[in-house]
């Protein structure tokens, strides 16, 4: 019998809200949350991620320093979670860190992802030994580097005689298509919130819109929406992944630009979250089978009301709910997901899908970075 073991999974991802931390138990196939947090980004730190990102001229001494900041960041994450939650340092197998990434171009003649946050800081500092660099070896092979979490998706839900998409909205969103006697599948559908956050906080300068309140005082434009989802990112076939070096504000207005007349600003927003939806319904669709398929959202999208309410009623044949009402953490399903990878690490054990993200072949990802 598997030995239990109690792993962190740490996840900083695009909508740069804060890092999420998780410690899980894994016994076998069983894994269980006993213990989660978000810790603050420091505005100066998110202010230098979005600069990379958004292709402002920089140097290696500033990709340097915001490297280091950031392993300092997610140790000081970890040991947050481990006083919170009772654990010490030698309880924990291994710390799962994503890092945060500031440029992931998966296509072309030179593929690469970029993820800060110094591993060795992590390990040293936390005392636990670290998994981190999950993402280039499946590039190395071919893949597109993400998404890694459908596998992940497939050990925690159980498999029912209908489709199942596990839905992840962060500031990207993702798919995991998983169905009865077929491959599983998952990519990037497009913008999840990072179009509907860059907008509010360009107009009201709040981080994003609460409870959708600016949205909801909008209207949608359907000629801007059609502008939008003409953008060939959404017809390109799987494997696929995309990320704020694409989609950002100045895509945004390049389409505003477009239409050739005024709108409101809570009109683009309102519109912005139809295309979410809509690029999410439309891939999910494609997939449909068994007498009631379901839509499990996680990820803080699962917060936004009109968000949810537009799913359900793009998707109206299916069961749309949040994964913490099927027994999942909506805010902590990546964090577990990227400790659940430092597990399949630490033991060898395959952890991308090649039919996901394009890769010749499963290996087990990761490099581990220990304190010894």
């Amino acid at each position: 019998m598997a030995e239990k073991e109690l792993y962190i999974g740490v996840m900083s991802g695009t909508s740069l809200d804060g890092v999420d931390v998780a410690l899980i138990e894994i016994d076998g196939q069983n894994i269980q949350l006993l213990s989660s947090a978000i810790y603050p980004m420091p505005e100066s730190i998110k202010q230098n991620i979005l600069d990379i990102c958004t292709g402002q001229p920089t140097h290696l001494p500033a990709i340097g320093r915001l490297d280091h900041r950031l392993g300092h960041l997610f140790a000081d994450a970890v040991n947050a979670l481990l006083e919170q939650s009772g654990y010490q340092a030698e309880d924990i197998r291994a710390i799962g860190c994503h890092g945060q990434t500031v440029y992931h171009h998966p296509d072309g003649d030179t593929p690469f992802t970029m993820q800060l946050g110094d591993a060795h800081i992590v390990a040293t500092k936390t005392g636990i030994d670290t998994v981190a660099d999950f993402r280039r070896k499946d590039m190395a092979l071919g893949g597109q580097g993400a998404p890694l979490v459908p596998a992940f998706h497939r050990v925690v839900f159980p498999h029912k005689n209908a489709t199942l998409v596990v839905l992840n909205i962060g500031g990207i969103a993702n798919i995991s298509v998983i169905r009865p006697e077929q491959p599983l599948l998952g990519y990037d559908t497009g913008p999840g919130n990072i179009l509907m956050d860059a907008w509010c906080q360009y107009h009201t300068q709040e981080k994003y819109d609460q409870d959708a309140q600016m949205a909801r005082s909008g209207h949608i434009d359907t000629a801007l929406l059609e502008l939008m989802k003409q953008d060939r990112y959404f017809s390109q076939r799987p494997p696929k992944s995309t990320g704020r070096e694409y989609f950002n504000l100045d895509w945004v207005w390049s389409k505003v630009k477009l239409l050739n007349r005024p709108i409101a600003p809570e009109d683009v927003q309102r519109t912005l979250c139809r295309l979410t939806a809509e690029t999410i319904a439309d891939q999910s669709c494609l997939y449909a089978s068994g007498v009631q398929p379901r839509l499990f959202v996680c990820g803080g999208g699962a917060n936004n009301p009109l968000l949810m309410q537009e799913l359900q009623t793009l998707l109206k044949d299916w069961l749309v709910s949040g994964t913490s009402e099927q027994g999942v953490d909506n805010d902590y399903m990546e964090a577990m997901a990227f400790a659940w990878l430092a597990y399949q690490r630490i033991h060898e054990l395959p952890s991308n899908v090649p039919e996901v993200t394009g890769a010749t072949q499963a290996v087990s990802l990761g490099v581990i970075y220990t304190t010894r």
